[in-house]
């Protein structure tokens, strides 16, 4: 690296993103994924208990006056509106203030929050804290991807993040496995078991909050901020660790940024970079949000009432089937993942919504005809979210890596809360309404809203989706913050002239190369 004076901030030539991305998988990248992206583990634990759990809260005798609709439509409108507002919230003192700082606390925020729903005593408090749970993960979101995508290498990027996010599935296996004994009163009272499930959740984020102590703040944003020296550091550390690892010298890195350091990006410069210069990338994200949004939040709070309603099935059995689809939403993302580094983003991400849209048309089919038993409309089901699972978490990693990195988690937390708030709030309102009236058609009806949604974003992405596999951050959105003029090697694919012997590649413990005169 090399700087000069300029103005108030600093120019700066460095090749530590290219250093980041030349990286191979190592041990250092598994202690990213389980600090960071265990989160939606219990993400889907808390979405997963609470619509297992809705028919046990309106029983009498639970320590609740409250309705089985309250839960599913009123408690879960008000976790997705406090997921919206925190990841705004968040989004931008993420990009202010840094990832680290901000991770741990969105997860302090989720983890005393959910201990307060675990002792609800009345309705209201109940709702209070469903909300405050939700803008806890909201910031999560914006945080976590915006780390992961910024420390994990170009060529891994799309199948980690895929991973990742689709971990909240794990938590959905989790969360209905749970229920089923949170629900069997032979174990526990009516008005324990669902406390308990809530203060596993406050376990398991302790325990994550340990590990996230060790996962060090992104190098990417440390440099745009002026903390060049702390970057360094940490890239030097992470090379250090993975050589000796390898036990051979790490490649040489190929290309070179130059930017002007800042403290802060204003608002009107990130409403001009979003709607602006990349106007086409906003409406990709949006329609890919709104899609996947109002399918995953109308189904995962309802999927419950639906068994009970029109199946007759028990409401302590529900979690059984719940199961069987998280472990298929799972696989979507864990099979697939590597496709979208491989055959690409703009085909992987149509076809996985697309897929998800006609599939879910079927079954709406099936339903109306009177064709399904509890069973079949779990493969169904299965099937169905095989594919939008993926095409779901894609949408995170697009808006993730589309735009500059200093609106970064705000581009995240933009999109999300937009999203979320126009199918994910209304979702759960109006599925909660059309499976209560007990008719198959209202139920059917809800089905195709989410089916063609789902299938208008995958049209979007197959005209808009960019084309980011195997890309480096910095070339597939130039930083604001990047030097006019100076493209560097990266985004040419060429390699750049180093300084003499002790480049970062040419040993665990070599100095930074000063490239540029």
């Amino acid at each position: 690296m090399s700087t000069a004076e300029a103005g108030t901030g600093r120019t700066l030539t460095t090749d530590i993103p290219a250093r980041l991305d030349r990286l191979p998988w190592s041990r250092w990248h598994w202690t990213i994924v389980i600090g960071l992206g265990t989160v939606w583990i219990l993400d889907g634990l808390e979405v997963t208990v609470v619509g297992n759990i809705a028919s046990r809260l309106s029983e009498p005798g639970s320590g609740l006056d409250i309705s089985s609709g309250q839960v599913t439509g009123v408690a879960a409108a008000l976790y997705v509106a406090g997921a919206c507002l925190g990841a705004l919230f968040w989004g931008r003192l993420t990009d202010r203030f840094g990832r680290k700082n901000l991770f741990m606390i969105t997860l302090a925020v989720y983890l005393a929050a959910t201990a307060l729903t675990a002792v609800s005593w009345e309705a209201w408090w109940f709702f209070l804290f469903r909300f405050l749970t939700g803008f806890g993960i909201g910031g999560e979101y914006a945080a976590i991807n915006s780390a992961i995508d910024e420390l994990i290498p170009a060529d891994y990027r799309g199948r980690v993040d895929l991973i990742i996010n689709g971990s909240f599935w794990l938590g959905a296996v989790g969360g209905s496995l749970l229920s089923i004994v949170a629900l069997d009163t032979g174990l526990l009272a009516k008005d324990v078991g669902w406390r308990l499930t809530f203060a596993l959740g406050t376990v398991l984020a302790l325990v994550i909050l340990l590990v996230r102590r060790h996962v060090p703040e992104s190098p990417r944003w440390l440099l745009i901020h002026g903390r060049d020296r702390e970057a360094e550091e940490i890239v030097s550390g992470i090379e250090r660790r993975v050589e000796e690892e390898r036990g051979e010298p790490l490649p040489a890195p190929e290309g070179e940024l130059e930017i002007h350091q800042r403290k802060s990006v204003t608002f009107l410069e990130i409403a001009r970079t979003v709607f602006g210069r990349y106007r086409r990338r906003a409406v990709l994200g949006f329609s890919l949000f709104i899609g996947q949004a109002f399918l995953y939040n109308a189904i995962t709070f309802g999927f419950g009432a639906i068994l009970t309603t029109f199946f007759d099935v028990p409401s302590g059995h529900t979690g059984y089937y719940f199961a069987v689809i998280a472990v298929g939403n799972f696989c979507g993302p864990l099979l697939l993942g590597k496709l979208f580094d491989t055959v690409g983003r703009r085909v992987m991400i149509s076809s996985t919504y697309l897929l998800s849209g006609l599939l879910l048309f079927g079954t709406a089919w099936l339903f109306d005809r009177g064709s399904l038993s509890a069973g079949t409309l779990t493969a169904c089901w299965c099937a169905v979210l095989f594919f939008a699972s993926a095409g779901a978490s894609s949408a995170y990693l697009t808006v993730s890596e589309i735009f500059p990195m200093e609106t970064r988690a705000m581009s995240i937390a933009f999109f999300y809360a937009l999203g979320t708030a126009a199918g994910g709030i209304s979702g759960p309102l109006l599925f909660a309404d059309l499976t209560g009236t007990g008719r198959a058609g209202d139920t059917v009806l809800a089905f195709c809203i989410g089916a063609a949604l789902m299938c208008a974003a995958g049209l979007v992405a197959a005209f808009l989706a960019v084309r980011a596999e195997r890309r480096s951050l910095e070339d597939i959105a130039r930083p604001l913050t990047a030097v006019a003029g100076r493209a560097k090697a990266a985004a040419q694919g060429t390699r750049p002239s180093r300084g003499t012997p002790g480049s970062p590649g040419s040993g665990p413990t070599a100095p930074p190369a000063a490239s540029r005169p």
